[in-house]
């Protein structure tokens, strides 16, 4: 009970949620830190995706966020049971890009004392949903600070991965 109560304090919550349609694609992120603050963001993609890889984009464009801003316990939240999964280890990766996604978000997980992944319903997933859908439209809320970011490349495109012959 103890050691629960002290991984949740000073967790911070981060829901992502990827939106793609014929022309364009992106990801809506939401941070949220233990004291009330919170950080919408939109990303919007110039490169073709599955839907697969949007929530992995997402979950990657987040914790890159939090580790710049030095969180050091958070819990991620998705409704891709797909990503949910393979982050657990509940699912193996069978897909060469899969398993690529995922040593990436395994790299980035070294960075956080506390590291938690849910899997939540889409109903509860909306003002991300809301946010991925604004990177695709381009449209901003009134009131509303969004950042909208453009990547031009996959994360893990293959001039960030380096091979390592073992002799």
């Amino acid at each position: 009970m103890e050691k629960d109560f002290s991984e949740k304090k000073g967790l911070w919550k981060l829901l992502v949620d990827g939106s793609s349609c014929a022309s364009e694609s992106g990801v809506g992120l939401v941070l949220n830190s233990p004291d009330g603050w919170t950080l919408e963001y939109a990303q919007r993609f110039g490169f073709k995706t599955t839907n697969n890889e949007l929530e992995w984009e997402a979950l990657i464009a987040e914790l890159t966020i939090a580790k710049h801003l030095e969180v050091r316990k958070i819990e991620v939240s998705s409704d891709s049971r797909l990503v949910v999964g393979l982050v657990s280890g509940e699912y193996k990766a069978r897909e060469d890009i899969m398993a690529k996604y995922l040593a990436h978000v395994q790299n980035l997980k070294l960075d956080f004392q506390v590291f938690q992944v849910v899997k939540v319903p889409r109903p509860e997933n909306t003002r991300v949903d809301q946010l991925s859908k604004l990177a695709t439209a381009g449209e901003l809320e009134k009131n509303r600070t969004v950042l909208v970011d453009y990547l031009d490349i996959p994360t893990i495109s293959e001039v960030d991965v380096m091979d390592i012959d073992v002799q």
